[in-house]
């Protein structure tokens, strides 16, 4: 198909997957092929989706009907990757972080913007119909100037489940060690911070507390060196609006904002979901009791059951929901709309808002929260 930007896949692990299941909703995207360190694992994914397999890491690079190099590799291969393709005249998208140091993601995006080339970072949860009505609710200015806002990253207590046993479409396990090595916050705070830097513009500041709160999570994890499994900060926009986020991996699972404004409330149920439920409440509105009772409830089993219980209460649902039919699938993110979005910039001449210096200041600040930093000013984009 004319008009198609070629991608290849730098790894082939368990979030490939989800890559791989929303491609279909991006015709303007052609996977070229893939590649992966581990042969099997590789072999496995071309074999399912059928798709080229390169011979190796530099077959790929080398291959002049790739535009752009999907990095998803394990963090800590992050900086590597993504330099060697940049080296190689490649535009990047990678998994978050761009890398384990903010030192090494300024490199890359410096030598990206030396190169002419574009670098841009997941999350693309960020880029959701519903985050985007979202930010039509706000300009209205019906909840009047937002001042406060609670952003929940809670997964569950996963390493309470049968985690060993968890697969991916093609066949992957979930690297359920390596997850309990990195910490839960590397690798969850990115779906809040990616809506709330796209709202609020830059953080100024931010102070936050990290720490292990259990230290055996199941088979073979016993003398490991585990990473965070809860995490808490307090953001300070330039704005002027404060956030505090939360990030865990005991608590039930909740992925939900809430915006306070002057004037009323805007929760958005899942972050995670593209068109995830958005409620508005005025300030000093009060539904029947009947309407709470509900509200309750649907919150709580919504996502297990699969149904949206409606009784008169104001509900906003994201616009143009007959665009971006996402398949059946665990996650309700669409992965690939990042990639497609950078494709549409890079043709145009252009750089996604998810590029360059903002994928710097949202590594800066998942690390700043990974750490436990206490009076932290990350680095950041200017926003005008």
């Amino acid at each position: 198909m004319s008009g198609q930007t070629g991608i290849a896949f730098i790894g082939t692990g368990f979030v490939a997957d989800y890559y791989m299941t929303t491609l279909a909703n991006h015709p303007q995207l052609r996977l070229a092929g893939v590649w992966d360190i581990d042969a099997a694992r590789l072999q496995q994914f071309r074999s399912y989706w059928n798709v080229r397999a390169y011979a190796s890491e530099a077959e790929l690079l080398a291959d002049p009907a790739i535009a752009i190099i999907v990095n998803l590799t394990p963090p800590e291969s992050h900086h590597a990757v993504n330099r060697a393709a940049l080296l190689a005249r490649k535009h990047v998208y990678c998994e978050k972080p761009l890398a384990m140091t903010v030192e090494e993601a300024r490199e890359l995006v410096q030598l990206a913007n030396e190169k002419g080339l574009v670098l841009a970072g997941a999350p693309a949860n960020a880029l959701s119909d519903a985050r985007a009505h979202c930010a039509e609710i706000l300009s209205s200015g019906v909840i009047g100037t937002p001042r406060l806002a609670y952003a929940e990253m809670e997964d569950g207590p996963v390493f309470l489940d049968k985690w060993q046993q968890w697969r991916s479409r093609s066949g992957a396990k979930w690297p359920a060690v390596h997850e309990f090595e990195i910490g839960c916050t590397l690798e969850h705070a990115g779906y809040a911070t990616s809506w709330l830097v796209s709202l609020f513009g830059p953080v100024a500041k931010v102070a936050a507390f990290s720490a292990l709160t259990f230290p055996h999570k199941g088979p073979g994890t016993e003398n490991l060196a585990l990473g965070p499994d809860f995490s808490v900060g307090c953001l300070t926009f330039r704005s002027g609006l404060v956030a505090r986020l939360t990030s865990g991996l005991a608590m039930p699972r909740d992925r939900s904002l809430t915006i306070v404004g002057d004037k009323g409330t805007i929760a958005v149920r899942d972050l995670w979901d593209n068109r995830s439920p958005i409620h508005v409440e005025l300030a000093g509105a009060r539904r029947p009791l009947l309407h709470r009772l509900i509200d309750r409830l649907e919150w709580q089993f919504q996502r297990k059951f699969a149904f949206r219980l409606i009784a008169g209460k104001p509900i906003a649902y994201p616009r143009a929901s007959e665009r971006n039919a996402l398949p059946a699938y665990p996650s309700q993110i669409d992965f690939m709309r990042g990639i497609a979005v950078q494709a549409d910039a890079i043709r145009q001449g252009a750089k996604p808002f998810f590029s360059g210096e903002t994928a710097l200041h949202l590594t800066d600040i998942a690390l700043a929260l990974h750490a436990g930093k206490l009076d932290h000013t990350p680095s950041g984009y200017d926003a005008g």
